[in-house]
């Protein structure tokens, strides 16, 4: 399904109506809603009778509009225009690496709504810490004077980083200061994960003003937090937070 944004760009999404709260997964970047942790979100929650939404960013996946024009703003943007259109009520957020990020973006401008937050290498900042911070001086001066750089990606093919994105990441900083989220946040992290460092995981913990933080460390999964374990943990994390906010609504 598509729905148009407004401006021509129609956003792709998967929803399933259910009871509250709905669950709603963020993809990370140049991701979609088609990965095996959203696809078995999706068929878990359809399974205990919860409603779920899945969605691809602009230029991600299914969706209309152009990656290069993208940008942590405009994402998380997507993400709420989606959410306050097919939504109603109690939010648990699931978000994949820059899905974490965007995933707390969201939890701060709809407070009254988000009961439960879950990050899987949730990547806040990377656009500064992950990408600015580890390009070379060479490398920064291309990305400054053409307004982006392509990077070969561990995954396959390569990454488009564009100024736009470093420069609007900056807007949307958290790591800087407390993060003023009070609802329960459980963060999953591979400690083989060569994207995200697992100490980031800590660092965000640190930063979150909830009393309810759970840390969760894999010594042997990687970014990918795919392998039958990691899902299957995935899978109890989200079915706690459930039927905890359950009770309340």
């Amino acid at each position: 399904m598509r729905m148009d944004r407004g401006d021509g760009v129609e956003l792709a999404y998967a929803y399933a109506p259910g009871r509250a709260p709905t669950l709603v997964f963020l993809p990370g970047f140049m991701s979609d809603m088609t990965g095996e942790k959203a696809t078995m979100l999706a068929e878990h929650a359809a399974g205990l009778g919860h409603a779920c939404l899945r969605l691809d960013y602009s230029g991600h996946g299914a969706s209309g509009g152009q990656f290069i024009y993208g940008t942590i703003g405009t994402w998380t943007r997507d993400a709420l225009f989606l959410i306050d259109s097919l939504t109603q009520g109690p939010l648990l957020l699931v978000g994949s690496s820059m899905g974490g990020w965007i995933a707390l973006l969201v939890a701060l401008a709809r407070p009254d709504r988000v009961t439960g937050l879950v990050g899987i290498a949730a990547a806040p900042d990377f656009t500064e810490t992950l990408v600015w911070q580890s390009l070379m001086p060479e490398e920064q001066t291309t990305l400054l004077r053409d307004g982006l750089l392509r990077v070969p990606s561990a995954y396959g093919g390569e990454q488009i980083f564009t100024k736009a994105l470093v420069e609007d990441g900056r807007d949307h900083l958290l790591m800087g200061a407390p993060i003023p989220i009070t609802c329960p946040v459980r963060l999953l992290q591979g400690q083989r994960d060569d994207d995200v460092p697992w100490e980031t995981a800590i660092k965000l913990a640190a930063r979150l003003e909830s009393a309810d933080v759970g840390i969760t460390l894999i010594k042997d999964a990687t970014h990918r937090f795919s392998r039958p374990g990691e899902l299957e943990l995935l899978r109890q994390v989200v079915t706690t937070l459930l039927h905890e906010r359950e009770v309340l609504f």
